[in-house]
């Protein structure tokens, strides 16, 4: 069976690293986010660089956060068996109302994605060791700091407009997710205490739950 992963906004695929799969069972490959041909593009354009990247028929699409916006959008190209989305959404519905508040004053365009596209290293500052060490996470598994796929990509989260939920989706979700709301979040499996960055932190159980899924 094959699996595709797509990691979160501005993540790499190293945040899957601990997401141990029987490999008799399943081949996995990992989606890696490229910088969009302008700030224009489209989110369905960008989803096709994706879908032709595929080249086996019923897969596996698995996506974190933004990553699982962009793989519900993809699983309308190709032929998917499932659909997994973690610590995501699956419509506007169940976007929290401060999301949507940037999104209707447009007040998410006076972030700092340029100063952020300069820095090439968090950890080379000279931080507090707490801080230092954040800073080393940071560049493991925040890596893309692209200028222009930051504002796109920023852009798209809070003006994806999605209502009709696909039927066959599998929603994960943490109960302390501070970015998407458990109480907001219908129809998925809890993960107990899981917060926005579970896939690292709950990769063992997550790990779990999908490979109990999939080889049902």
């Amino acid at each position: 069976m094959h699996i595709y992963f797509m990691p979160g906004l501005a993540a790499s695929p190293k945040i899957f690293e601990y997401i141990n799969l029987p490999q008799e069972s399943f081949e996995c490959h990992y989606f890696e986010w490229v910088t969009p041909d302008s700030n224009s593009e489209t989110l369905e354009s960008y989803s096709q660089k994706y879908a032709s990247q595929i080249l086996f028929e019923d897969v596996v699409l698995i996506g974190v956060s933004f990553g699982g916006i962009l793989v519900q959008e993809i699983s309308k190209l190709v032929s998917v068996k499932h659909l997994i989305i973690i610590s995501s959404v699956k419509s506007i519905n169940e976007m929290p109302k401060r999301l949507k508040l940037l999104k209707y004053t447009q007040a998410y365009k006076i972030f700092p994605t340029k100063r952020l596209s300069r820095i090439d290293n968090f950890s080379k500052f000279d931080f507090h060791p707490t801080l230092k060490k954040k800073g080393e996470l940071y560049d493991k598994y925040m890596s893309v700091r692209s200028e222009i796929y930051l504002n796109w990509a920023i852009h798209h989260v809070l003006h994806w407009n999605n209502r009709d939920v696909p039927y066959e989706v599998i929603h994960i979700h943490g109960t302390k997710d501070e970015i998407f709301p458990f109480k907001h979040i219908s129809n998925c499996i809890p993960i107990e205490g899981g917060t926005h960055a579970m896939i690292i932190t709950k990769a063992r159980k997550i790990g779990n739950i999908i490979a109990n899924l999939l080889l049902q």
